[in-house]
């Protein structure tokens, strides 16, 4: 994780200086405030992937000897089957269209959505995935 970190964080100094370069020639203050806004979130990521870094074990990418293998191993534990994105996305999108459409469409929506988020967050507490 120390190599994303310095990463992000020789991003987030080319970005500073991209910004000022960018608004001091050309004066335009929305490209401007949209570089600034990216160092902001570079700063971020490099400053959170540091501070990680120093709390975990060194990974493989952190290696400068290591193979591919050496990274290889479990990831983590990934839904093999989930009806609740579906009904997330679909109140997303309605509720994303309420927004040209009309705003009475988010009553429809918010359902949707809190049904899709309730059944996702609480998917391995009931029924026959409860064991997992």
């Amino acid at each position: 994780m120390k190599i994303q970190g310095k990463l992000f964080m020789w991003l987030s100094l080319f970005l500073l200086v991209m910004a000022c370069v960018y608004g001091l020639w050309s004066k335009e203050p929305a490209g401007t405030t949209a570089l600034f806004l990216a160092f902001g979130l570079a700063i971020m990521v490099g400053f959170y992937l540091g501070f990680t870094a120093r709390r975990v074990d060194a990974g493989a990418q952190d290696n400068k000897n290591a193979d591919v293998a050496d990274d290889a191993g479990e990831l983590g534990f990934f839904s093999p089957h989930s009806w609740q994105p579906l009904a997330l996305a679909i109140g997303g999108a309605l509720a994303f269209t309420a927004i040209a459409v009309g705003w009475w469409l988010l009553y429809f929506s918010a359902p949707l959505v809190l049904i899709g988020v309730y059944g996702w967050v609480f998917e391995y507490y009931r029924g026959e995935n409860r064991t997992q």
